[in-house]
């Protein structure tokens, strides 16, 4: 990682000074003051805001809910407001004491953001989630959905590994499509992300494929005040073609009303890995190689070290957040500029992330408040330092492979102080493979969008949007000649990927809102147009004539053979007509209609424009009289629509052929490659896939809505599916891309459940709880199409998972291990042939459960998540930990030993390394404590806060960690739930302060 001392000195120094701020305040003009309390306790609000109408003055309430705001001539209304509560404005009327009162506005009054507008959430119609700043997951956060975690029912977040930065796998009511992209679609104050990658996968060369990192690492958490998950087709209809797995919409804050507030937040993390492999120590190593091999061999493979290969590459990783930020605003318009420096440090050496980040959102009116102006702007520049782990290595194995099998007699250095490579270019020295590589990547990703919106008449207004994604990444692979691995040694390799992406927005809609004396209506009516330019290239050199990483990187011209290995350049449109009508009669029925009509250049004339409706109505029980006074809010909904998907690549309709990339072989001399191929054959019947839901839920309130929550029922089904369809040989066409005549059914039950336990003066807590039951099955598919490749020495071409009729997604097919025989030999029961063994790695329930607490000026919360129902496939178990890899001089876990196997017995793909995937993981915890300050201080505000993360796993699985999914596709088509080799997670402890000027 990059020096960052000075910063980090700079950022403690910082919260060093904030205890010693006591200075007082000198006002210059009269003063009204006053006490802000909870109109139902009497406690004070502490962090009120009070604003002087139609000014930039006002000021937040102190510890004890006193504040004191400097009121100019001709001001005459006080405006105070505090998050959760009704807003009340106030007639100073010559007064110079005000005390006020709020009430606590209700669960139901919450603003929910919807497609292209925001409703009370007591009028909503489809399912929505809401997750507001207070519910966020705490600590080390890298990305905005590692906020979400565990926090809403029928949403499952899965990280790919413990790496920082690593891609993360959202699922909203299940996994629908076989090909296409699973995860939703990301809304960012307004501008609807592609779902591509914005870097690069690696080539580590030999070793195998590097995973790109996650795209959405642009985003800093701290800027992000709510993220509202849209999961039934009612809802998500109105984004069309690309609402088919749900739509998560991220608003990021603004400035709030007064004179301004100076934000910094600055905080420590210390991360450590969270459970280790139990490999052999070196005299357990040594005897039992002595068992399969004799004395004399031993002898011959003992090197004379004693290394833990896990001491010498994992460490403590130290990670710094700061974060400053400055709004202010008043009637007419508010802003709100944010800084950010980001640097995490993984738990292996020499990885890790490091952001900065600037937004700036602003919002004005003009023309006596008929034009409102707003903008919404970030930039990010973000350094990954990568290591050499890989999705798919083969018999040499990736980093986290050789610290599993090196051998423990091996030492680390040589007498002379360089690496002991003596193990060859099949047994290379782990931290050899990280010291002697460079492996990092740059992003630069700017996103914004700038509106105006005009109210032409009373209830009619109209709003234009032009927004862009542009971003810039270079990943770079350089290994030295240095090291003894594979195709690396005495040659020295340096690998150069690039993607640039520049995507544009413009939409254009109008909104009708009106009352027919009981009946509330609104309008919308749209246009959207999206660009989607999407360009890359790859170089290769080799025969290095330096072994210094630095001049490699840096000077090409070391190399004596250089070959580009692929250029592309995409360009793909959206056109969108869209509308949306909700009618309100009474305040007891709500109805709500969508169609949006979606064209897309991914597909031919005759299927170019699809067409997706969505119906919902609520019934809000609570305004009959018939409901018993136990309820304080009771509703039913129920919704149907219709959802598109066309997250493929670009224009499969048309037969197109292009000239492939060259690379360097295997001997770093001879370039190969640059030979005309085909990449998709005619088929201009292809169309959009689609997917539609019903959904049934209920809403409800008890004990004036101390107990709240919702009950949903959905049916989700997925037909047309978009696939590459490989045909048999010899065909005219080797394969075509082509709609499958199949369903995906998922079904379920959804729970949110909110429970005020108690509500004291000095003492609060608050239950929140969500669990959501899940049911995936293919239908009417006349397929057998095999994924989940396995990876390790024999296991060429294997494979553990097939998509067939009957079956889950991704379902399991494997030999049934039934022990050994004599010999050691495995024993398979129904035959030395794979099936469907019935299990599935997609979770059928996933709980979350979180209890918080305030007393006195102390906060706490604990969170626990879970996973049930599900399987995991160890690769990592069927590559390394087998009686065949210690028999052959690599180390493995001691359940190993005496297990049974004989030194030949193949590693063959079977329910062996099949296991149960349930877990229970107490996610977080943390306390908080809000620092009393003397009213003349000049901090507004401070607060303190710890943090723990990953505390505890409960689960039977024997690997690392049970929350896993490696890519391991085949022809495309993606896995699920396999762990293979996976970069360990971390538990992390955080300190924090917050203060505010």
């Amino acid at each position: 990682m990059k020096s960052t001392s000075t910063i980090r000195q700079i950022g403690q120094l910082v919260v060093c000074m904030v205890f010693s701020l006591t200075a007082g305040v000198v006002w210059s003009q009269s003063t009204v003051t006053g006490v802000v309390t909870d109109s139902e306790n009497g406690e004070p609000l502490i962090g009120a805001n009070v604003l002087v109408k139609g000014t930039t003055t006002g000021t937040i309430t102190d510890f004890d809910g006193s504040y004191s705001v400097s009121v100019p001539d001709g001001a005459n209304t006080l405006v105070i407001s505090y998050t959760g509560y009704s807003e009340l404005e106030v007639d100073i009327a010559g007064q110079s004491t005000i005390d006020v009162s709020l009430s606590a506005g209700t669960a139901l009054d919450e603003i929910v953001v919807v497609g292209y507008g925001t409703v009370k959430k007591s009028d909503l119609t489809g399912a929505v989630t809401s997750v507001t700043e207070e519910d966020f997951n705490a600590g080390v956060i890298t990305s905005p959905e590692q906020l979400l975690q565990g926090r809403a029912p029928g949403v499952q977040i899965t990280s790919a590994s413990g790496e920082p930065g690593a891609g993360m796998n959202v699922r909203i009511r299940g996994t629908s499509s076989v090909r296409s992209n699973n995860n939703p679609l990301f809304v960012v104050d307004g501008v609807p992300l592609s779902g591509d990658e914005t870097s690069a996968t690696g080539n580590a060369e030999g070793l195998g494929r590097t995973a790109a990192k996650n795209p959405l690492n642009f985003l800093n958490p701290n800027d992000i005040v709510s993220i509202d998950i849209l999961k039934d087709a009612s809802a998500t209809a109105i984004y069309g073609s690309r609402g088919a797995n749900g739509v998560v919409i991220i608003t990021t804050k603004s400035g709030s009303q007064g004179s301004g507030v100076l934000d910094y937040d600055y905080s420590i993390g210390f991360s450590n890995i969270s459970n280790r492999y139990d490999l052999l120590s070196r005299d357990e190593f040594l005897d039992a190689y002595t068992d399969f091999n004799g004395a004399s061999a031993a002898a011959s493979l003992d090197a004379g070290g004693n290394t833990d290969w896990q001491d010498e590459l994992f460490r403590t990783g130290v990670t710094h957040s700061h974060n400053l930020s400055f709004g202010s605003g008043n009637e007419l318009g508010n802003y709100r500029f944010s800084m950010s420096y980001f640097d995490q440090e993984g738990i292996i050496e020499d990885n890790g992330l490091q952001r900065i980040s600037g937004r700036f959102n602003g919002q004005r009116k003009f023309l006596d408040n008929k034009l409102t102006i707003s903008t919404q702007f970030t930039v990010a520049n973000t350094h990954d330092d990568n290591v050499p782990n890989t999705d798919n290595s083969g018999f040499r194995g990736d980093l986290i492979g050789n610290i599993i099998k090196a051998n423990p007699t091996m030492p680390v250095y040589n007498p002379d102080g360089t690496f002991y490579q003596d193990g060859g270019i099949v047994e290379p020295n782990p931290l050899a493979m990280i010291k002697l590589s460079q492996m990092f990547t740059n992003t630069l990703r700017s996103l914004g969008n700038i509106s105006a919106e005009y109210q032409i008449t009373d209830g009619l207004s109209f709003k234009t949007v032009v927004g862009f994604d542009q971003s810039v990444s270079s990943r770079t692979d350089a290994f030295s000649r240095d090291l003894v691995v594979g195709d690396i040694e005495n040659i020295g390799r340096l690998s150069i990927d690039d993607i640039s992406v520049s995507n544009k927005l413009w939409e254009n809609f109008f909104t009708y809102t009106k009352s027919f004396g009981s009946i509330g209506f609104t309008g919308l009516l749209g246009y959207s147009y999206q660009e989607f330019d999407r360009s890359g290239k790859g170089l290769q050199y080799s025969q290095f004539r330096t072994s210094d990483l630095d001049v490699m990187v840096n000077n090409v011209s070391a190399a004596e053979n250089s070959a580009g290995t692929n250029s592309f350049r995409t360009i793909d449109e959206l056109q969108s007509y869209f509308g949306r009508v909700n009618l309100n009669i009474s305040e007891r029925f709500l109805l709500t209609g969508t169609l949006r009509v979606d064209g897309s250049t991914k597909f031919g004339p005759g299927n170019k424009y699809g067409y997706f409706p969505s119906f919902a109505g609520k019934w809000r029980l609570i305004q009959e009289s018939f409901i018993p006074d136990v309820f304080s809010d009771l509703a039913v909904r129920v919704g149907w629509g219709l959802t598109g998907n066309q997250e493929i690549p670009h224009n499969l309709f048309t037969e197109r052929q292009r000239y492939g990339g060259y690379d360097i072989d295997n001997g770093g001399t001879n370039i190969n490659g640059g030979g005309l191929g085909t990449v998709a054959f005619a088929n201009p019947d292809l169309k959009w896939e689609a997917t539609s839901q019903i959904n049934v839920g209920i809403d409800f309130g008890f004990s004036n809505n101390r107990i709240s929550g919702s009950l949903d029922y959905y049916y989700k089904n997925t037909n047309d599916l978009l696939i590459q369809v490989t045909a048999a040989q010899p065909a005219v066409q080797p394969f075509v891309w082509t709609n499958l005549d199949a369903d995906v059914i998922n079904q379920g039950i959804e729970l949110g459940l909110n429970i005020v336990a108690v509500d004291k003066s000095n003492f609060s807590w608050n239950i929140n709880a969500n669990a959501a039951y899940n049911d995936n099955v293919v239908e009417n598919c006349n397929c057998l199409i095999n994924t989940g490749r396995i990876n390790g020495q024999g296991l060429t071409g294997a494979f553990a998972q097939r998509i067939a009729d009957g079956q889950s997604l991704y379902a399991y097919f494997l030999r049934e291990f039934g022990g050994y025989d004599s010999e050691g030999v495995s024993l398979y029961p129904n035959g030395d042939v794979q099936v469907f063994t019935g299990d599935s790695p997609l979770p059928t329930l996933n709980m979350g459960l979180t209890n918080s607490f305030t007393f006195g000026n102390f906060n706490a919360s604990i969170f626990f998540s879970g996973q049930f129902g599900h399987t995991i496939y160890s690769n990592t178990a069927n590559a390394y930990f087998t009686a065949g890899s210690l028999a052959n001089g690599r180390n493995v876990t001691k359940d190993v030993v005496g297990n049974g196997e004989g030194r030949l017995n193949a590693p063959d793909v079977s329910t062996r390394f099949l296991e149960k995937g349930d877990f229970v993981r107490l996610q977080n915890a943390s306390l908080g404590y809000t620092v009393p300050l003397s009213p003349d201080s000049k901090i507004q505000g401070l607060r303190l806060y710890f943090t723990g993360q990953n505390l505890a796993v409960f689960t039977s699985y024997s690997g690392q960690d049970p929350e896993v999914n490696v890519s391991k596709p085949i022809d495309g088509v993606p896995s699920f739930g396999i762990d293979f080799t996976t970069y360990p997670r971390a538990r992390t402890f955080t300190l924090g302060a917050n203060v505010q000027f």
